[in-house]
């Protein structure tokens, strides 16, 4: 049987859910519970594919064998990817919008280093211990029951106490001699810390079972936002962005992996009550775009700035908030990639600044160490 890239990186790289900040007592604020839900786009999306330039010759030109036959209308100055059609919907009722030419602080083009430093926040690899999303959960007092659907639990939630791991893979919890062989390997470690997270896995309210596609697995989320004393954040995982061969246009394996991040959307927006979608944001995360030519496998390399997708009721206004430096040579990156003019650390700041009603400043000061990050919160988001 022939087995195609595609359908290898479905197999071995299974989307993945994660949750946190469940049961918490009190907010910021007298308003309904706010969620955040942020999507990570691993392997480098391509975000001239999914929101290209209208009227740009020269890229279309540089993109003979990959160009989209086929778009969704954005603005007069982009259109979108037609397997997106969740996220055109919602653009339609105002709950969409999109940042262009815009990357965290990373140029090294390697997966290993840009995925810690999406997750981490940080500009120098594997020097942080945490996640910018544990730490502003941390900073934001979200330090409750948290749960992790997937194993193991990613870097970006890292730093909040007491968050827990739940992946699908059967209909059994561990059994009891398993946890007391557990207990006795740690022993030396700190005792009351481990006694709580073993309770925790054993008391659990979400059984090992259940499936981990990505519809399943987002109206799973959905039910479970939805609920007043449910959890606060969410993370996927989709994989299989890195298209250095046959990307694909509108159809292929590019576009498959926008149709999964897009259904993700749906199912969230489709097993949410309405309050809990209108009080939710959905963010993606990449570790870096592509570049702008094609190569001879009619894919693309590893490049600098991509864009991020904001979906939900808390987004201010459909809108594709950019700073365009353009596409000639002389605007590239290194003369390859779409540049990044934007701090990605800035939107995630000021999603969680107005998501978990703390301070921007705070933000800044306490999960990305006082960076100069743009409060982006008046112009992207609802308060």
């Amino acid at each position: 049987m022939k087995i195609n890239r595609r359908d290898f990186l479905k197999t071995t790289a299974l989307t993945s859910l994660y949750f946190a900040g469940f049961g918490t007592p009190t907010y910021a604020s007298n308003g309904p519970k706010k969620n955040l839900v942020v999507i990570m786009l691993r392997g480098g999306m391509d975000g001239l594919c999914a929101i290209p330039i209208k009227g740009d010759k020269n890229f279309k030109k540089l993109r003979s064998k990959i160009n989209l036959d086929r778009t969704l209308k954005l603005t007069s100055d982009f259109d979108l990817h037609p397997a997106l059609e969740t996220f055109k919907k919602l653009w339609d009722q105002d709950q969409g919008a999109a940042v262009h030419a815009t990357n965290i602080p990373y140029t090294g083009r390697s997966h290993f280093d840009g995925q810690n430093l999406m997750e981490s926040g940080g500009k120098i690899p594997y020097q942080v211990k945490t996640g910018w999303l544990g730490r502003g959960m941390k900073s934001a007092g979200l330090t409750g029951k948290g749960l992790a659907l997937a194993l193991p639990m990613p870097l970006l939630i890292r730093g909040v106490p007491m968050n827990n791991n739940y992946y699908p893979v059967g209909d059994r919890l561990p059994s009891k001699e398993t946890m007391s062989i557990i207990e006795q390997a740690f022993k030396d470690h700190d005792e009351k810390l481990l006694s709580e997270n073993l309770k925790i896995v054993m008391t659990r309210d979400l059984r090992n079972q259940g499936s981990r596609e990505n519809w399943s697995l987002a109206s799973n989320a959905g039910e479970e936002l939805s609920k007043p004393n449910g959890p606060r954040v969410a993370v996927f995982e989709v994989d299989g962005f890195d298209t250095h061969a046959a990307q694909g246009a509108t159809n292929g394996a590019h576009a498959d992996c926008l149709n999964d991040y897009d259904k993700i959307v749906k199912g969230l927006k489709q097993s949410m009550s309405k309050e809990a979608f209108d009080n939710t944001l959905i963010v993606t995360l990449t570790e870096f775009g592509r570049t702008i030519k094609q190569n001879s496998s009619n894919g693309t390399e590893h490049g600098y700035g991509s864009a991020i997708f904001l979906t939900g009721g808390l987004v201010k206004k459909a809108q594709v908030h950019t700073d365009w430096p353009g596409l000639k040579k002389n605007e590239l990156f290194e003369g390859r990639d779409l540049n990044s003019t934007i701090d990605a650390r800035s939107v995630y700041a000021s999603a969680m600044s107005t998501v978990f009603d703390v301070d921007f400043k705070k933000i800044k000061e306490e999960v990305f160490w006082g960076e100069n990050l743009q409060n982006l919160s008046d112009k992207l988001l609802r308060s």
